[in-house]
């Protein structure tokens, strides 16, 4: 046994000398290590500007119109009426009489549900001129139409919200995309 272990303590040298070669062969001249290929992000992520996942608190207290000429208002912001998630600034939000004219405000009756931040609703299928969750249908405002572009209508999580200037709608809010339309209830 005694001869054994002379060899085999030679033979664990050597075999670490070869296994540790190749690490050696890489580091750079001087001992320190190679820097990183991709250093590490510094601080924590910026949540995003405009939806991912943002509730507002509560629906518009003000106007604040989208910019002519169909620029965003900030780099990144949608050219549709959104929410601005820093500071849940609802832009693009202004009375329009024309375009949210109801001759009967309410025809179909109230939303039963529950609206505001604390109601998240699931979309349940069809198309901007019907769609429907939880058993309830709406349509959007034709005016609108051409903002919801992006919406899921199978999947999409909204949030309703009363709009203060126009009887008879609500602003359904993506909460993916953060835009948000008018929208009529048609009943259930």
């Amino acid at each position: 046994m005694k001869k054994l272990i002379g060899p085999l303590a030679v033979l664990t040298s050597l075999a670490f000398f070869v296994l540790a070669l190749p690490l050696h062969a890489q580091r750079p001249a001087g001992g320190h290590p190679a820097p990183a290929a991709h250093p590490a992000p510094v601080g924590p992520a910026r949540p995003p500007e405009v939806g991912g996942g943002h509730i507002p608190p509560r629906g518009p207290s003000g106007h604040f119109p989208l910019p002519s000429g169909g620029q965003p208002d900030h780099p990144g912001h949608p050219t549709a009426p959104h929410v601005d998630a820093g500071t849940d600034r609802w832009v693009g939000h202004v009375p329009n009489p024309t375009a949210y004219h109801l001759d009967h405000p309410w025809e179909h009756g109230r939303f039963p549900g529950h609206i505001g931040a604390g109601q998240v609703w699931r979309l349940g299928g069809g198309a901007p001129t019907r769609f429907w969750f939880g058993g309830f249908y709406f349509s959007v405002a034709p005016a609108d139409i051409g903002f919801c572009d992006g919406w899921d209508w199978n999947t999409d999580d909204i949030i309703l919200y009363p709009d203060p200037d126009d009887d008879g709608w609500y602003l359904a809010y993506n909460v993916r995309l953060g835009t948000y339309v008018h929208v009529l209830y048609l009943g259930s």
